[in-house]
């Protein structure tokens, strides 16, 4: 029973020539090898590799190709019908339907929308009398809608598909007009043209550009385009002239910023300001999704005067919101500012969401910049270089004498002036660009509050004051609360406010505006989530990575945790510290279970840093007490006084020798003191980075010390009084002191900073948020 059922449901036609039987690989799961789902044309290249990978392993590609077509197609044009034609074409049919479903299967939601409409559309005005179409219609469709054109270096002017004269007459002048083009050449141009063959708008090229096209694409030249725009025929609009994209020449213009040819363009024609191309791109969205701000203002300027122009068509919806995502993700808020005047309304939360995630940093925190002490280092290795390549060149010893002192003059100078100056700088520009923000976002909370019901607001501003609070920028929250007020009962899909969410993403700034507020901070004492748990357990949790990874070694990543903990612990009721969530954990339970990797690391990483900092310490005492046992010059063998010792530089060697011995041995101490200590995790808090400090600092003292010294014996042997040894003697006695404090001093400075310097937390100004 079974087996006649299996014999029947197989190939429809067993009787039927092998010759005419197709493959139909029915069980195989098509998406194992198509990952991506076509959705533009940025994604087509991968799709189409993809679906010719699974087309030509299973012999399918014969559907997409046109070798494998309808036996009733083929049987029609021969002429002869074949025994078994029907069953022959129910294979076709049913094979052909399976490469169609696994095209249709690896597509967006809105590319099978779009493309099977279009099919469809094409099968009625074709009168078909099938009301479907094949895998190769859907594939050529495709190819159609997203190929890249190609366009060859020569020109590639439509081929010669006629062999009448007339029309090689014309391709070859098509192929000169384009090299003429190419080369600005007018009188190749004029001369070509006036043989009245072709014109200006003729399709040159696969894409259908026409000459107007390739000139605007790539020259610059204002003259050279006025004048083709001169010889273009009679009563031809320039709207009307298109590439296969649909792109008018403005559209051209504006992909590539070509301003001077945008300004003529819409002189001659200013309709064009209107004019979408096949993806419905207007000239303007082209220049800013391109960044061409130059001449994207052009064209908003040309719209301004034009009147008959209908404004309401660019700026509403969802493509005018665009636009201003597009230029605040720029961070040209100025212009972002500008444009929104054009606006009776927006579509979406786009506009406050993209000014949230580009909201500029705060300015008044120098650890922000972190790329300064890179860029001091490399000023370090290429001062240091270039002075060896100086000395190396020079050979008189005198001129070396001269160069030597002004190489690392010059060096201090770029180090101790170039520092501030770079940090002015920064000030002032992040300055300038978070007070456009902020207009901006004025404006934009203004026109929202204007052109919406109260009760809509909170479509606007819930998740861009979210992820103002996720990029700490108290500034931006400050601003949507003044403007709605009840954003800051905003929660996110976990029901966290703002507060909760700065905790949670350790946005110290955003959770420092509880400062700020008035009695309405006592709600956040006792607050509990939808878990049970209060403020404590959310800042008992790890933090985010993109906050951990913004302060170097773990142990001062742990240091920081541990801050977050004492401050939260400080400000919540004294009964919530104790408090257990509904899994049954305080939040001290909850920090050590979070952070008992983050412990080990930081164990590792402040162990390994004293272990290096201990042989180097114990080397220092070892040349340091031998320098002191064999003083330079040597001793008086009747008295056993140091020849040296009314010399002033003898002095200055034995007090240095004697300070570096003495910071070198506390340094070790402290440092052997870190290696054996128990690395409990609040110690991170203050004993063990106490600990680095002290001996980093007397480290450092200690090496500065000794390079004293040795600079002091250089002199006491061969200076001899001569004072032209003197200079490059301290010159050279900076470089490694320079070099240590600018590659091993930032640590120091932010580890005093992060133990002992000013906190994090605290009421940022006296204006009552909230």
């Amino acid at each position: 029973m079974e087996s006649s059922r299996s014999s029947s449901s197989q190939h429809v036609a067993l009787d039927v020539k092998e010759e005419y039987t197709y493959p139909y690989p029915s069980n195989l799961a098509a998406a194992s090898f198509i990952s991506v789902k076509l959705s533009g044309r940025d994604k087509y290249g991968v799709w189409k590799t993809q679906m010719l990978c699974l087309l030509k392993s299973h012999g399918m590609f014969g559907f997409v190709n046109g070798t494998l077509v309808s036996p009733q197609t083929s049987s029609s044009v021969s002429g002869k019908e074949k025994v078994g034609d029907d069953n022959i074409h129910l294979l076709w049919t049913r094979s052909d339907a399976l490469v169609k479903g696994w095209i249709l299967g690896s597509l967006s939601e809105q590319t099978l929308t779009y493309v099977v409409d279009r099919l469809m559309e094409k099968l009625h005005l074709e009168r078909n009398s099938e009301d479907n179409f094949s895998a190769k219609h859907v594939w050529d469709e495709l190819q159609t809608m997203y190929a890249p054109a190609v366009v060859p270096q020569l020109p590639p002017v439509i081929e010669d598909t006629l062999q009448d004269e007339d029309e090689k007459d014309k391709t070859l002048n098509l192929r000169e007009l384009y090299s003429c083009a190419q080369e600005e050449y007018w009188s190749g141009v004029e001369k070509i043209l006036s043989y009245g063959r072709v014109t200006v708008i003729d399709k040159i090229t696969n894409n259908g550009n026409t000459l107007l096209h390739v000139v605007v694409g790539t020259s610059k030249k204002r003259k050279f385009l006025e004048e083709l725009l001169e010889v273009t025929p009679e009563n031809t609009k320039l709207t009307d002239v298109r590439n296969s994209d649909g792109s008018t020449l403005l559209h051209v213009a504006a992909i590539i910023g070509n301003t001077e040819a945008a300004d003529i363009l819409v002189e001659r024609d200013p309709d064009l300001l209107l004019a979408k191309d096949n993806e419905g791109q207007t000239p303007l969205a082209l220049a800013l999704s391109n960044m061409h701000t130059q001449t994207a203002r052009h064209l908003l300027d040309h719209i301004n005067t034009e009147d008959h122009i209908h404004k309401d068509v660019l700026f509403s919806g969802a493509t005018g919101d665009g636009f201003l995502v597009t230029l605040i993700s720029a961070k040209d808020f100025r212009f972002a500012k500008d444009l929104l005047g054009h606006y009776k309304t927006l579509d979406t939360d786009a506009v406050l969401m993209a000014i949230a995630q580009n909201f500029p940093s705060e300015v008044n925190k120098l650890k922000r910049y972190r790329g300064i002490d890179k860029l001091l280092r490399r000023a370090d290795g290429f001062c240091t270089t270039f002075c060896c390549k100086i000395i190396d060149r020079c050979s008189p010893w005198v001129f070396k004498l001269i160069i030597i002192p002004i190489m690392f003059v010059t060096y201090f100078i770029l180090v101790l002036v170039m520092f501030p100056l770079m940090l002015v700088w920064l000030l002032i520009i992040k300055g300038v660009e978070t007070h456009e923000a902020v207009k901006l976002l004025w404006d934009v909370s203004k026109l929202i509050k204007e052109k919406n019901h109260f009760s809509s607001y909170h479509h606007y501003y819930t998740n861009p004051i979210l992820e103002a609070t996720r990029q700490n920028a108290y500034e931006l929250v400050e601003q949507i609360v003044y403007h709605f007020p009840n954003a800051i009962w905003s929660t996110n899909e976990d029901g966290h406010n703002i507060i909760q969410y700065a905790v949670i993403n350790r946005s110290e700034n955003v959770y420092n505006l509880l400062y700020q507020m008035s009695e309405h901070r006592n709600i956040y004492r006792t607050i509990r989530d939808s878990h049970g748990n209060n403020l404590l357990h959310l800042a008992a949790r790890l933090a985010p990575n993109n906050k951990l990874n913004l302060i170097s070694g773990a142990a001062l990543q742990i240091q920081r945790e541990l801050q977050w903990f004492k401050e939260v612990e400080k400000f919540i009721c004294p009964l919530s510290i104790i408090q257990k969530n509904y899994f049954n954990e305080t939040p001290q339970m909850v920090f050590t279970r979070e952070h008992k990797d983050m412990v080990i690391e930081g164990e590792k990483w402040m162990k390994s840093t004293a272990e290096s900092y201990t042989i180097t310490a114990a080397l220092i005492i070892t040349i340091v007490f031998a320098a002191a046992i064999t003083v330079p010059g040597g001793n008086d063998q009747n008295k056993g006084i140091p020849i040296f010792t009314n010399r002033t530089a003898f002095t200055i060697f034995a007090i240095s020798d004697a300070i570096s011995l003495f910071a070198a041995v506390t340094s070790l101490l402290m440092f052997l003191s870190i290696l054996t200590a128990r690395f409990a995790e609040h110690d991170f808090l203050f004993k063990l980075p106490t600990k680095l400090i002290i001996g980093l600092a007397t480290l450092f003292i200690s090496t500065t010390a000794m390079i004293v010294a040795f600079a002091a014996t250089l002199y006491l042997v061969f200076g001899q009084s001569n004072l032209r040894i003197l200079i490059p003697i301290v010159v050279l006695t900076c470089l490694p002191i320079t070099s240590f404090v600018t590659l091993q001093f930032p640590l120091v400075i932010e580890l005093m900073s992060a133990t002992y310097g000013r906190s994090i937390f605290g009421k940022q100004k006296d204006d009552i948020f909230y």
